[in-house]
């Protein structure tokens, strides 16, 4: 297995034991054997557990990023918007984990590094595609997009985890057009 595979298996774990229990009650211990490695090989690749947990972040955050900027696409500035919350969506359905310790554990002020690049990374997409609609008249011209891109990405982040947790029968079209429409009846 490679070092790659090896830094694989041990992110999947943290993600899920950390979304189930919580950073602080999550061991290295625990990590290493749910990945179904030795103990060693985590602190070798990884340090510590803070370590591992702000590279699992770093990872994470790079991924949602890529998978919003891929999403941004539309012939109108609106489109991409509605097709970056349906991207958002369905990143969240594939790792919902991620969507539950973005959610309850990476506000701490040893994260901010991680917080910093979710904010230029992935809220950045937001931010654009508010930034194009306003230029093309789209959205209010005052809006303001920073804003708008955080309240955009938590209504979304919360919304994903609520459907899981209690509505995972909801079509995820369904929840997407209801988001949508909230949306365009606010930053029109």
């Amino acid at each position: 297995m490679s070092r790659q595979d090896t830094r694989m298996k041990v992110f999947a774990a943290a993600i899920e034991l950390i979304a189930e229990q919580g950073y602080s009650a999550t061991t290295v211990d625990a990590i290493a054997e749910r990945a179904g490695v030795a103990k060693g090989t985590v602190f070798y690749n990884f340090g510590s557990k803070e370590a591992l947990f702000g590279a699992l972040l770093e990872h994470s955050i790079g991924m949602l990023a890529d998978a919003l900027a891929e999403a941004a696409v539309g012939e109108t500035a609106l489109e991409a918007l509605d097709s970056v919350v349906l991207g958002q969506l369905s990143f969240f359905e594939e790792y919902g984990s991620f969507a539950r310790v973005l959610l309850g554990e990476m506000w701490r002020t040893a994260w901010q590094e991680a917080v910093a690049q979710l904010r230029t990374r992935a809220l950045g997409v937001y931010a654009d595609v508010l930034r194009r609609a306003a230029a093309a008249g789209e959205v209010r011209a005052d809006l303001d997009v920073e804003t708008a891109a955080t309240a955009v990405f938590g209504m979304v982040l919360t919304v994903s985890i609520e459907r899981r947790v209690l509505h995972p029968e909801r079509p995820l079209a369904q929840t997407h057009a209801t988001l949508v429409e909230l949306l365009h009846g606010r930053v029109r």
